[in-house]
């Protein structure tokens, strides 16, 4: 009989509950479905005795970093502060089953570990949206993709979430087959399987139920030169149109004028900058387009009502 393929699931305090939930659970459905043990898995942890996640939930653990059996795969599961939540330990184990035959991967935010590791280096990689900036202004080698995962390269990551469960089904018809496959997903109810290509986020047409393609342009082009911010007179003339006939699109459709539209866009890249990267004020400025930081900060105190080196402060 076929060994079953196990898995490790090395949980990162505060890892997200959902992403954990969603690549534990098809593999359990698996065996369920296939009347067969096609897999197995246990739970690694600092401490070896049990993990804490994001809402609070703790999970017992089999193993600490430092004493993990033998195993096919080896999953990094993280969430939010994951910078303060890596440690020493956690990065020696990547590392170390690095030099064995064990394919390695990261949910939700643990592509930082990995990149922290120095095993990303060229590597593409899948990362939950909300960390891409931070993560590209630490890691500038490291080929982000906005897919929700990524399966196909020496390294395996996915965004986190529901993009958890699509990885897991991936992986289980690339080892088991599409009817398994299949029948794993009508375990779940779970009838929207996206594959790796899939985009993380809805496109800035459904989050706003809006169609207007110049205002949509518009936009992109934002998000696409927030280090070097064009006016709303040079987005205008690049999209088509003139200022006026932006201005009064971004208000039906935004509720916003240009200017503060964007000015929000760089704001809110700011904030997550300051929470997920030790980068100076300065440099956190410099990165969003603004050309001293005293600016930036009356700018954010007046957006947030907090001074930027003090929101720094507010993480736990």
């Amino acid at each position: 009989m076929t060994q079953p393929q196990h898995f490790v699931f090395a949980l990162v305090r505060d890892f997200t509950h959902m992403a954990f939930a969603s690549a534990v659970e098809p593999l359990r459905l698996a065996n369920l479905v296939s009347g067969k043990e096609l897999y197995s898995w246990s739970f690694a942890s600092e401490n070896g005795e049990s993990a804490t996640s994001s809402n609070g939930a703790v999970t017992l653990t089999h193993h600490g970093f430092d004493a993990i059996p033998k195993c096919d795969y080896l999953f990094v599961l993280s969430g939010a502060n994951v910078k303060m939540r890596s440690s020493p330990k956690l990065l020696a184990l990547v590392r170390r089953e690095r030099t064995k035959s064990t394919r390695i991967g990261a949910l939700c935010s643990g592509a930082y570990v990995l990149a922290q590791a120095g095993l990303l280096d060229g590597q593409r990689a899948a990362l939950h949206w909300e960390f891409h900036d931070a993560f590209q202004e630490e890691f500038p080698d490291v080929q982000l993709e906005q897919s929700v995962f990524v399966a196909d390269g020496k390294f395996i990551t996915a965004s986190g979430g529901s993009a958890t469960a699509d990885l897991m089904l991936h992986l289980i018809e690339r080892d088991h087959g599409h009817d398994v496959s299949v029948l794993v997903a009508d375990q779940m109810v779970y009838n929207a399987v996206r594959d790796g290509s899939a985009s993380q986020r809805v496109s800035l047409q459904a989050r706003n139920g809006m169609r207007n393609k110049r205002v949509v342009a518009a936009v992109q082009m934002m998000a696409d030169s927030i280090e070097d911010p064009p006016s709303p007179s040079d987005i205008a003339s690049r999209v088509g149109i003139s200022t006026r006939q932006l201005e009064r699109l971004f208000g039906k459709h935004l509720q916003k004028t240009p200017k503060q539209y964007f000015m929000d866009m760089r704001l809110e890249r700011a904030r997550y900058l300051l929470l997920q990267t030790e980068a100076s004020i300065t440099e956190v400025a410099h990165a969003c387009g603004f050309v001293s930081s005293g600016h930036f900060s009356r700018v954010y105190r007046t957006s947030f009502g907090i001074l930027p080196e003090r929101q720094r402060h507010k993480i736990t």
